[in-house]
């Protein structure tokens, strides 16, 4: 199998597009595409210059994806003197996982040269993941838990930071089985929040917002082909899944979106043309018929809809056991 540009051995076949492509044509794919969406989602202000430059947070976890993001990023904006990058670790407490993780994360940033954070459930919290599970006050899967202290720290420290954009490793099989799952489940004002939170152009972000908008320039790049760009960039990533990973819907959802793109290549793809047009429309209508505004949680500070947030909740209960 030839590559359709150059003719060397092809290192990946795209079944959705048909394209055949050899390492070099590859990684230079995978290269514009992130930064066509980088482009078309308006990320670097125009208004940003060498005087007043934006501040990107990127949560750097480790894994292919954020690797990758880090490693694209500071290729296309390293040497930009608009742009002031840094990484954000979280070290959520997962023996043996999550160690080796955080030593790819340092020998990344020490080869990038780039500003490198490490802040840990144990010392925000004082809770470590592995004993949330094995307790398990609420009866939850792990996910459940991680996602609401990992979501509080990206926010929380992006802030702190003096964030413009905060940057993470969603891949394009990310994005669609979050869709999926949103559509399924029928829950619109979450495709809303999707939207606003990190789907539409930063052209229409309005100034004074209540979080650090975040960004996902890998959404337009599979899975599988984030893994190659690693594998063929010997890039330093922890590829291993979270010993804790039991979230049984995304997973029926994840087979599900794999059955369908084998048997109709480009689902993935039309998958999300529909539902960023759709979240766009949604986030429109629920921008104009706002409910409560937010609060700041008693105990935290941190906005919520609620007088505590779930983050604060969740502790409480974690400490009860």
């Amino acid at each position: 199998m030839e590559c359709d540009k150059c003719g060397e051995e092809a290192v990946m076949h795209a079944a959705y597009s048909g394209a055949h492509l050899c390492e070099t044509h590859f990684c230079r794919s995978v290269d514009k595409r992130v930064r066509r969406r980088i482009r078309e989602d308006a990320l670097l202000s125009p208004d940003s210059t060498p005087e007043d430059p934006e501040r990107w947070v990127i949560g750097l976890s480790g894994g292919k994806d954020s690797v990758v993001l880090t490693h694209i990023l500071d290729e296309t904006f390293g040497h930009d003197p608009r742009v002031d990058m840094m990484a954000l670790t979280i070290h959520e407490g997962i023996e043996g996982y999550r160690d080796e993780s955080v030593d790819a994360c340092v020998e990344l940033a020490d080869d990038l040269d780039m500003r490198h954070e490490l802040v840990s459930y144990a010392e925000e919290f004082g809770v470590r993941m592995d004993d949330v599970v094995e307790d398990d006050p609420e009866n939850m899967a792990a996910c459940a838990y991680c996602g609401v202290f990992r979501r509080d720290l990206l926010e929380g420290y992006a802030e702190e930071f003096g964030a413009d954009k905060l940057l993470t490793g969603h891949n394009l099989d990310d994005e669609a089985q979050t869709a999926l799952m949103n559509v399924l489940e029928g829950d619109v004002t979450q495709i809303a929040k999707h939207f606003d939170a990190s789907l539409g152009s930063f052209e229409d972000r309005n100034e004074g917002e209540e979080f650090v908008p975040r960004a996902k320039p890998l959404r337009d790049v599979p899975e599988k082909e984030v893994a190659l760009y690693a594998h063929i960039k010997d890039l330093p990533a922890h590829i291993t899944e979270c010993p804790h990973s039991s979230e049984a819907y995304r997973g029926e959802i994840q087979e599900l979106l794999w059955d369908l793109e084998e048997n109709h290549p480009g689902t993935r793809h039309s998958i999300m043309s529909g539902y960023e047009e759709l979240a766009e429309l949604t986030a429109e209508r629920y921008r104009s018929d706002e409910g409560a505004d937010l609060n700041e949680c008693e105990q935290c500070g941190s906005k919520t809809g609620s007088r505590v947030c779930r983050k604060c909740r969740l502790i409480e209960s974690i400490n009860a056991v």
